[in-house]
């Protein structure tokens, strides 16, 4: 690196050595000579510079006096090189202040229209605003304060015009940025970190009567910055928001304003440039106040949600310093400057919150401290009066604005809640005030009930078992909201949030009778009075409050609510919730099969109760038939729309969600409550909408967290005596309570074992009602049996699976091993001498010799009592169940036979342990299972399969005659018939009676002859009528299922139905491996392709893939 010249401290030798230098500049305007002087210029130290100043700046001045058009690249290096000597001197002469402003100025104007920007290049503006705002850096106090003569007004007001045009029209963001900047510097506002002169008071008040003149055009013309084009970046946005506030708030000062000599007559002296002045009279300041509330509102509105939070920073400096310096002045401004200091405190960065909330402690302390009790609004008296205005024009803001407005004026109400703090309390006594803002909260949270899919899904939840992960599923598939005027999820937040807050900072007892009062009122209303009651609960406990104090002491202490005032709320707002207009409402459409049988057991012939008299033929505590004088419940006269049907659903699912935010807000304190509002939760767990099921599973989840139950398993269990209690009580007036029998669903599904002792007696009361009166009760207590099964085969799980699972897998194990020829032919000779009788007399002598021991061990027991032992309660009421089943599976309603063939299934899995009570069972079971298998729909006979399969796979040898000789031929003679037809028919088929039944007894065929170990005769049968199902003529899904057949078949019989399968179609000939061997023939060698040969290569490919490899 070259060592560092040593500057030229002597003026004279600096003055020798520069002259040269400069008298060739004057000669010879060139780039090279400016470059040169330039280069000589840094070698000489500031103190030198500063004495030979007027000398050097000469030349380079003289070279853009010089008339006529200049190359840009002199005029660059000329502004470069007074850049220089600026920035290292200072300009001690007013004239040298004046002639160099107006020379760079028409450096940078059009010669032929000054009053607009120069077409030349970015590097050439660039080097120019340089210069200039280096100049007026250098230009000391007594001397920089002379611009602001009135005599300077058409030259500073030339200058400005100027700046203002490169900021606005310019692309280049750092001219945009640069320009403002010596803005700034002209109005004496630059915030850099040079030494700037500070003016005096006088100074000061000269300065802004100055620029008086000049602010419409620049507030204006900013305001077009600060709202223009986003792409500018946000440095250029935040220089103009700093124009603005400095030059506003220099005007329009209130210490200025109140001084008398703003308004002085200006000198006659002056002529024309009189009129340019502009005297700041009170009514001047009333109308500039009126036109810059239009331009800050526009700046607020563009500025406060500006993805940049460095601009939004700004924005709260901006609202801090007109506020601190201008409140009188501006009085038609502070509206919106608070507004958006308040609608900063919610915002996203914790910077501006922060500086926000000191700007408004600041605020608030000077209110305080300039304000005297007689005279004008508190600080809080603005705050609620903005409130009750931004309430008001709250519904017509959240109709017309786009989502980003929205959120801005919800933040903005939020922060003036927060911002009043506890005088919140106090501003909502006023009636006004909270009629106003409960209105408001109304109309914005109105839903969107008209999603016809809410009304179709319907749900099976409560066959759904409880699990680790079952809290997580149900909160995943939590159904999102819907409103009528706003679809951002953060729109939804922030209103929930100012619901929270006034229920943190209000008082508990005023809102929920206020909110409960609009609740009562009209259906209208209900369901957003329902979302916001939940809410100001919850913020009544602290949950979901952000406490962030912006520091406001207020001298009101606001009502702070205890554990016992939340209780009493908490009490009156459910009890109005589960009351029997407000909870029993229409989900679903009256023509539904549910509801239609709904409707017969309310109807007046047909009422359902439980006598505690002794009737003829019945028992005492049973559900009988009686008649009724009166219908309880008015029928309706029409369906209902989906309008409807959806409100009510949402009024439910919001129901359900604020008592589950309830629980949360009283913690372990809402046991009590359990008694009341359990029993209703769990009432709609069992509903058949799905919307309405899920939302009472997570209000279940909820519950049990906040009361400090694991699972739902310990929620139920726990509370399990009042919960049947009222089980009991409300089946004996089951016309009122139709709903019982879906509560004793929901317990059995979500409970355990230790449940069972305390149902007994409500099940043998369901059990009894459908002996007493199927056609009203079957389908209203089947899915409670259904339940109630599934509930024992899951408590009581029967250990023939995993027996069979074992026995399996040493049944597949073998075929590992090595085949030995030997052993082999050895075990074939015996079974052919065992098929031809050889050696049976021998075997049946044996087993006579072995058989007398039984006798012996039997002989203890023959003198004793022949007492059947007592069957567990499970097993018990399982045949109970079972027995009712049989009767039910002629039902002619098919949703009914399918539900039915459920339960008869699990009836079968849990008897599987004991054989002698399912046998006879599933003898009584035959008759009826028999006819849903060859006669009903291919949903019933698709069913029935599946009790057959379970049936075989726990009793196959009592049952393997049976479906040999009653089953099989009819389903074989069904399949054999209806083959060439489907092969032959279009796509169309697939939407017929005919494909569904052939599609069913094919899906449960296969698995059939596999669990009951059917013989050969049957398995050919099988065979033959499923070979057809092979073409590929077909449709697709009958192919894959005569597949499915013939792959349990091969697990059945495999050499036999290898064999099959390539007498059908051989791929590859057999050669013997020794010639004494005789080569081996098969019908399918040789043969070409056809139709079955796809599906038939494909079986040999999955089942004997080793065979077919070494084979090929």
């Amino acid at each position: 690196m070259p060592p560092i010249m040593a500057q030229i401290n002597d003026p004279k030798i600096a003055f020798a050595y520069l002259r040269p230098a400069c008298v060739l500049l004057t000669r010879a305007p060139t780039v090279t000579n400016v470059e040169t002087l330039s280069g000589q210029l840094k070698e000489v130290n500031d103190a030198t510079l500063q004495q030979l100043q007027e000398y050097v700046l000469f030349p380079l001045r003289f070279v853009l006096k010089v008339p006529g058009p200049k190359d840009e690249r002199l005029v660059q290096s000329v502004a470069e090189a007074v850049s220089h000597i600026l920035e290292n001197t200072c300009v001690q002469s007013w004239e040298t202040l004046r002639d160099l402003l107006s020379e760079l100025c028409l450096c940078l104007c059009s010669p032929t229209d000054p009053g607009k920007p120069a077409d030349t290049s970015e590097e050439l503006k660039s080097s120019v605003l340089r210069c200039l705002e280096a100049l007026l850096h250098a230009a000391y106090g007594d001397v920089v304060f002379k611009l602001f003569e009135p005599v300077m007004l058409p030259g500073l007001g030339a200058a400005i015009s100027l700046l203002l045009a490169l900021a606005e029209k310019e692309k280049s963001r750092d001219i945009q940025g640069a320009a403002l900047k010596c803005l700034q510097s002209l109005t004496l506002q630059c915030d850099c970190t040079e030494e700037h002169v500070v003016p005096s008071t006088e100074e000061r008040c000269a300065i802004g009567s100055t620029l008086a003149s000049f602010l419409p055009g620049i507030t204006v013309a900013v305001a077009r910055i600060i709202t223009g084009d986003l792409r500018q970046g946000h440095g250029v946005t935040i220089r103009a928001i700093k124009v603005m506030s400095r030059t506003v708030g220099l005007v329009m000062e209130d210490a200025q304003i109140q001084n008398g000599e703003t308004s002085k007559t200006p000198s006659a002296d002056l002529g024309r440039i009189s009129q340019l002045m502009v005297l700041r009279t009170p009514a001047w300041v009333k109308s500039t106040a009126g036109k810059l509330s239009v331009l800050l509102g526009k700046i607020i509105s563009c500025t406060s949600s500006h993805q940049h939070w460095r601009v939004r920073l700004e924005v709260v400096e901006l609202n801090n310093h007109l506020l601190a310096r201008c409140s009188q002045s501006l009085g038609d401004c502070v509206g919106p400057l608070l507004e958006a200091l308040v609608g900063a405190v919610n915002d996203e960065e914790p910077r501006v919150r922060k500086r926000c909330e000191g700007v408004l402690c600041e605020v608030s302390q000077r209110n305080r401290s300039s304000v005297s009790s007689s005279s004008a609004q508190t600080f809080t008296d603005v705050l609620s009066e903005n409130l009750h205005s931004l309430a008001t024009s709250l519904p017509r803001l959240m109709r017309t604005s786009d989502d980003q407005k929205k959120l801005f004026v919800l933040n903005v109400f939020l922060g003036y809640l927060k911002v009043l703090g506890p005088t919140v309390s106090v501003v909502l006594n006023s009636a006004a005030h909270l009629e106003r803002i409960s209105k408001a909260l109304m109309q914005v949270l109105e839903l969107d009930v008209m999603d016809v899919r809410i009304v179709e899904e319907r749900s099976h939840a409560v066959t759904i078992e409880t699990s680790s992960g079952a809290q997580d599923s149900y909160a995943a598939h939590i159904q999102r909201k819907h409103f009528l005027y706003f679809t951002d999820e953060k729109i939804f937040c922030a209103l929930m949030e100012i619901c929270r807050t006034l229920g943190y900072y209000g008082n508990i007892y005023l809102l929920t009778d206020h909110f409960l009062d609009l609740y009562q009122q009209s259906s209208v209303y209900r369901k957003q009075a329902a979302m916001v009651l939940n809410e100001i609960v919850r913020g009544a406990a602290g949950i979901g409050v952000a406490t962030a104090d912006p520091g406001l002491e207020s001298q009101v202490q606001g009502y702070s609510a205890s554990r016992e005032d939340l209780k009493v709320a908490v009490v009156s707002v459910v009890e109005e919730y589960t009351s029997l207009h407000n909870w029993h409402l229409i989900t679903a459409s009256e023509e539904t099969e549910r509801d239609r049988q709904d409707q017969q057991l309310l109807s007046p012939s047909g009422l359902l109760s439980i006598s505690n008299i002794n009737v003829s033929n019945t028992k005492a505590n049973s559900l009988q038939v009686i008649p009724s004088s009166s219908d309880l419940r008015p029928s309706s006269s029409s369906t209902s729309t989906i309008h409807q049907l959806n409100s009510n659903i949402w009024q439910l699912c919001i129901q359900l969600e604020g008592v589950a935010h309830f629980a949360q807000a009283l913690g372990p304190d809402f046991r009590p409550m359990l008694m009341t509002s359990l029993y209703p939760v769990l009432e709609k767990a069992g509903e058949e909408t799905l919307l309405v099921s899920q939302a009472a599973l997570g209000s279940m989840w909820d519950i049990s967290e906040a009361c400090g139950y694991r699972s739902l398993k310990e929620l139920i269990n726990d509370n399990s005596d009042y919960l049947l209690n009222d089980i009991s009580l409300n089946l004996q007036r089951l016309s009122q309570h139709p709903q019982a029998p879906r509560v004793l669903t929901v317990m059995l599904t979500h409970s355990d074992c230790s449940l069972l002792p305390l149902v007994g007696d409500i099940v043998q009361d369901v059990l009894s009602a459908l002996d007493l009166s199927y056609d009203h009760t079957a389908a209203l207590f089947c899915s409670v049996l259904h339940a109630l099964m599934k509930a024992l085969a899951r408590w009581f799980p029967s250990s023939r699976g995993s027996t069979r699972e074992s026995a399996g897998s040493k049944h597949t194990s073998p075929p590992e091993e090595v085949l030995d020829i030997r052993h082999f032919l050895l075990d074939l000779r015996k079974q052919k001498e065992l098929a031809e009788g050889v050696g049976i007399e021998e075997e049946d002598d044996v087993e006579d010799l072995v058989a007398p021991p039984t006798e012996c061990e039997d002989a203890d027991d023959i003198g004793g009592p022949d007492v059947k032992v007592e069957l567990p309660a499970h097993l018990s009421t399982t045949k109970d169940v079972m027995e009712r089943c049989i009767h039910l599976l002629s039902d002619p309603c098919l949703r009914l036979r399918l539900k039915v063939l459920d339960v008869l299934e699990l009836c079968v899995c849990v008897l599987s342990e004991r054989e002698d009570e399912l046998l006879p069972m599933a003898h009584r079971c035959w008759p009826a299972l028999l006819q849903r298998l060859t006669a009903d729909d291919p949903l019933a006979v698709l069913r029935a399969f599946r009790v057959l399969c379970t049936l075989g796979e726990t009793c196959g040898d009592f049952l393997r005659r049976r479906v040999s000789k009653e089953v099989l031929p009819k389903l074989s003679s069904s399949l054999v018939r209806q083959a060439p037809i489907s092969a032959k028919a279009g796509p169309v088929y697939t939407h017929t009676l005919a494909y569904k039944l052939q599609l069913a007894v094919l899906q449960g065929l296969g698995s059939l002859c596999l669990r009951l170990s059917l013989g050969d005769a049957d398995l050919d049968a099988v065979c033959e009528a499923c070979l057809p199902y092979l073409s590929c003529r077909q449709p697709i899904r009958l192919q894959e299922a005569g597949q499915s057949v013939f792959q349990h078949l091969i697990q059945v019989d495999p050499d036999a139905f290898w064999f099959t399968l390539n007498e059908l179609h051989c791929p590859s000939s057999y050669v013997p491996p020794h010639p004494d061997l005789q080569p081996v023939r098969l019908s399918g060698m040789g043969r070409p392709r056809d139709e079955y040969s796809d599906n038939v290569l494909k079986l040999l490919r999955e089942e004997f893939g080793s065979v077919a490899e070494e084979t090929s």
